[in-house]
C-alpha cells in the first residue's frame, strides 16, 4: 500500500452496516450458523414424524436456538479506547460516547440480531435504585466502607465532599424528579445516537436548553443500558457489554464490572500501547485472573499513536505476557494489537481525514503486519486489517464456537434426540394397536404419581450430593481465610520485631485469592462430577419407565442425560481489597497506629471485615447460585420427558379409528427410514469441547 493511495479518497459512501469487509475474521460464526440451520430443519422432519404435539416441542427448541445470543464484556480501563473500539466492531462510529463523564458507570449492553417481539424496545435504560444511590452517597461506596472501618477519616472526607459535589450537580440537573426517577426503567421504540447520550455521556449546561436536546441529562443516574441493533456483517445474534473502566474514585465502576463479567463466557481486556498494563492496570489482572485463560483476549489499543509500531509491538506484547506471568494472571492470552481508530476510519467515507502521524504509523504496521493475502484488497479494507478488529473477531468466533456455541448445539441435539426417542415409542405404541395388538399399558393417573415420585427422588438425590460437596467446599474456604490471616498476622508481627513501627510493612492478599480459586475449583469439578451422575440416574429411571409403562421394547431407544451446567467464573476474586492499596491511603492506616498489639488487632480485624464477604460470596451466593442452576436443568429435563410420556399415555387412550390421523406420515415403512435418518443426522454432531477431552 502506497501513500498516495490511502490520501487520495475515493468517495466511498456505501453504508458501514454494508461494507463486505466487515465480514473479515466472522468466517466460524457463519459456520456455526449453518450448523444451526441444518439443526433447525431436522427440527423440521420430526413435525412429519410427531405431528401437533412433536411440532410444539420442535418449535421450542428452534426458539432456543434462534434466541442463542452469547456474550462478550469488554473491559478495561478509562481512556483505553473501549468504547471506540466497541463502535468500530458494529460499524456505528458515533453511536457510544467515548467521552463519558467521570461519574458515569453505565454498563451498555449492546444486542446485535437479537430476534425481538414487535413491541419491545430496541433502547432500555434503567436507573441506579434508591438504596444503591444512598449507598453510594452516604457511605462513600467501596472507599468510603474501607476507610471508615480502618478510621481513616481525612480520606472518608475527601471521598464525601467528591460524592456531595456529584449529587448537587445531578440534583441540579434533575430538579423535583431526582428522587422519583431512581429505581425506574426509560424504554424507547427508536434508537438514535443522540438518545444514548442522554443517558451514557457527559453533560454541560442544560438551563438554556430543551428536555428532549439534553446531552447526558440522566448520565449520573444510569446504572445500564440495554439497546437492540442490526449488524448485517455478523451472522447471529451476540451481545457486546461495554463497561465502565474499572480505576475510579469509589470502586462503585469495580463492582459493576465485576457482575458484568459474570454474565459473559468471553472477556476483551483493553489496553492502551502507550501504557500497557502499567501499575494501574493490576486491578484489571486481578479480574480477569479468575477467568478461565482461553476464554479472555488482550486487545491492545492505540497503536496508532505509536512512533514505530513495527519494533514497539514485540516489546509490548513481552512485557505483557511477562506482567502477566508475575502477577498471576491468565497463562498465554491471545494478545492482538490494533486500532480502533484506524477501524473507524476505515469506516469512514473519506480516508484522507486521518492524521498524518497516525498514517505514518498505519504504512509503518502494515510493512510487518500484512500477508500475502491482503494481495487484492481495496485501500478501506486493508486499513480495516491492520486496525485488528478482524482478529478480533476470528479470536471471539472460536472461542464462540468452541465454548458456549458447541454446548448450545450439544445440549439441542440431545433434547431432539430424546424428542424423537419418545415420538418413535409413541408411534410403536400406536402401531403396535393398529395391528390388533393389546399392550399393557400403565393407568394415566399411576404414570403422573410415578414421574412425581421420580422427580421428587432425583432432585433429592442431587441435593443431598450437593450439600456434601458445598459442606467440604464451606469448609476449605474458611480454612484457606484463617490460614491467610494467621500468616499475614505472624509476618506482620515478625516485621514489626525486625523494623520496628516506622517502615511500613507490606503483604499481598495473592495467596488468599489463589487458596479460594483452588478450592472454588476443587468444587467446581465436584459439582459437575455430581451432576453427570444424577442426570445419568434419572435418564435410566426414565428409559425404564418407557419399558414399564407401555411394555414396548423401541430400537435405538434410550434417554440421553442433559449435560451439567457451566459454572461461571469466581470473578469475584478480583475485588479490590485493603492490602491492594499499597498507597499512602495504607500509610496512613499504618501511622495512626502505636504498639504491636494496636497493629496486631488492627490489622487482624480490618482483613477480616474487608475479605469476609469476598469469602460469603463464593460460600452462600454463588453456591446458591450453582445449585439453582443444577436443579433448574434436572426439572427442564424431567419436565420435557413428562410431557412425552404423557403424550404417549394419552394416544394410548385413543379410539383406534381414530389413530391413522395421528401422524402425517401414515406409511410405517417411511416413518422408520426417517427415523434412522433424524437418528443418525442428530448423533453424528459435533461433540463440545469439554465432551472431546472427557
Amino acid at each position: 500500500m502506497k501513500m498516495e493511495e490511502l490520501t487520495k479518497g475515493d468517495g466511498y459512501k456505501v453504508p458501514a452496516a454494508h461494507h463486505p469487509f466487515m465480514r473479515l475474521g466472522l468466517e466460524k460464526l457463519d459456520a456455526f450458523h449453518d450448523e444451526v440451520t441444518d439443526l433447525e430443519a431436522t427440527l423440521g422432519d420430526v413435525v412429519k414424524l410427531g405431528g401437533q404435539d412433536a411440532e410444539k416441542k420442535s418449535s421450542k427448541l428452534i426458539r432456543q436456538l434462534r434466541m442463542f445470543e452469547p456474550s462478550i464484556t469488554m473491559i478495561g480501563q478509562i481512556k483505553s479506547g473501549k468504547t471506540s473500539l466497541v463502535n468500530a466492531m458494529i460499524g456505528r462510529p458515533e453511536l457510544l460516547p467515548a467521552d463519558v463523564n467521570p461519574w458515569t458507570s453505565v454498563v451498555t449492553s449492546l444486542h446485535l440480531n437479537a430476534p425481538l417481539p414487535a413491541d419491545a424496545p430496541t433502547a432500555s435504560f434503567q436507573f441506579f435504585s434508591q438504596g444503591e444511590w444512598d449507598h453510594l452517597v452516604e457511605n462513600g461506596g467501596r472507599i468510603g466502607e474501607l476507610s471508615s472501618r480502618a478510621g481513616a477519616d481525612e480520606e472518608l472526607e475527601k471521598v464525601r465532599e467528591q460524592i456531595a459535589e456529584m449529587r448537587e450537580k445531578t440534583k441540579t440537573r434533575l430538579g423535583r424528579k431526582f428522587e422519583l426517577l431512581l429505581g425506574q426503567k426509560h424504554n424507547y421504540a427508536e434508537l438514535s445516537d443522540e438518545l444514548v447520550q442522554r443517558y451514557v455521556c457527559m453533560g454541560d449546561d442544560f438551563e438554556d436548553m430543551e428536555e428532549e436536546d439534553q446531552q447526558g441529562q440522566f448520565a449520573d443516574i444510569t446504572k445500564s443500558a440495554d439497546l437492540y441493533l442490526t449488524a448485517d456483517a455478523i451472522p447471529m445474534p451476540l451481545c457486546l457489554r461495554d463497561t465502565p473502566g474499572v480505576n475510579d474514585t469509589f470502586m462503585m465502576r469495580e463492582q459493576i464490572t465485576i457482575n458484568a463479567l459474570r454474565d459473559s463466557r468471553i472477556c476483551v481486556v483493553v489496553l492502551s500501547a502507550h501504557q500497557a498494563l502499567s501499575s494501574m492496570d493490576m486491578g484489571l489482572i486481578r479480574l480477569i485472573a479468575n477467568v478461565k485463560s482461553r476464554e479472555v483476549i488482550i486487545f491492545v489499543n492505540r497503536i496508532d499513536e505509536l512512533s514505530d509500531p513495527a519494533a514497539q509491538v514485540p516489546e509490548i506484547r513481552d512485557s505483557i505476557l511477562q506482567t502477566l506471568a508475575d502477577n498471576n494472571g491468565p497463562e498465554n492470552p491471545e494478545v492482538i494489537f490494533g486500532s480502533a481508530y484506524w477501524a473507524n476510519i476505515a469506516l469512514s467515507e473519506d480516508l484522507n481525514d486521518i492524521v498524518a502521524d497516525s498514517a505514518a504509523a498505519l504504512f509503518n504496521w502494515a510493512e510487518v503486519a500484512l500477508g500475502s493475502g491482503t494481495a487484492g484488497m481495496e485501500t478501506n479494507e486493508l486499513v480495516w486489517q491492520l486496525s485488528g478488529v478482524p482478529a478480533l473477531y476470528k479470536a471471539l468466533s472460536e472461542r464462540i464456537t468452541e465454548g458456549p456455541g458447541a454446548e448450545i448445539l450439544s445440549a439441542s441435539r440431545k433434547r431432539a434426540l430424546n424428542l424423537v426417542g419418545g415420538v418413535r415409542a409413541s408411534s410403536s405404541v400406536i402401531s403396535m394397536r393398529m395391528d390388533g395388538g393389546n399392550a399393557e399399558v400403565m393407568p394415566p393417573e399411576q404414570l403422573l404419581a410415578h414421574l412425581d415420585k421420580l422427580e421428587a427422588d432425583n432432585l433429592k438425590f442431587l441435593n443431598d450430593r450437593l450439600d456434601i460437596v458445598f459442606q467440604q467446599f464451606g469448609s476449605r474456604v474458611d480454612q484457606s481465610h484463617k490460614r491467610f490471616l494467621d500468616r499475614a498476622l505472624e509476618s506482620l508481627l515478625q516485621h514489626l520485631e525486625t523494623n520496628g513501627e516506622d517502615q511500613v510493612w507490606q503483604y499481598s492478599p495473592d495467596g488468599l485469592r489463589m487458596l479460594l480459586r483452588t478450592s472454588y475449583q476443587v468444587m467446581r469439578r465436584n459439582v459437575s462430577s455430581t451432576c453427570e451422575q444424577v442426570y445419568a440416574a434419572a435418564s435410566n429411571d426414565l428409559a425404564e419407565t418407557y419399558r414399564t409403562a407401555f411394555g414396548v421394547s423401541v430400537e435405538n431407544f434410550s434417554i440421553t442425560p442433559p449435560a451439567a451446567p457451566e459454572i461461571p467464573a469466581p470473578v469475584s476474586l478480583g475485588q479490590t481489597i485493603a492490602l491492594d492499596l499499597q498507597t499512602s491511603w495504607w500509610k496512613g492506616w499504618w501511622k495512626r497506629r502505636k504498639g504491636y498489639r494496636a497493629f496486631a488487632s488492627g490489622f487482624y480485624d480490618l482483613i477480616e471485615a474487608e475479605t469476609a464477604p469476598i469469602v460469603d460470596e463464593l460460600k452462600v451466593r454463588q453456591a446458591t447460585g450453582i445449585r439453582q442452576m443444577a436443579e433448574r436443568e434436572l426439572q427442564e429435563f424431567m419436565a420435557e420427558q413428562r410431557a412425552l410420556l404423557t403424550d404417549i399415555s394419552n394416544k394410548s387412550q385413543v379410539g383406534v379409528d381414530d389413530l391413522e390421523n395421528i401422524f402425517g406420515i401414515t406409511a410405517q415403512q417411511e416413518r422408520e427410514e426417517l427415523f434412522d435418518y433424524i437418528f443418525e443426522e442428530l448423533s453424528d454432531g459435533p461433540t463440545t469441547e469439554a465432551e472431546g477431552t472427557a
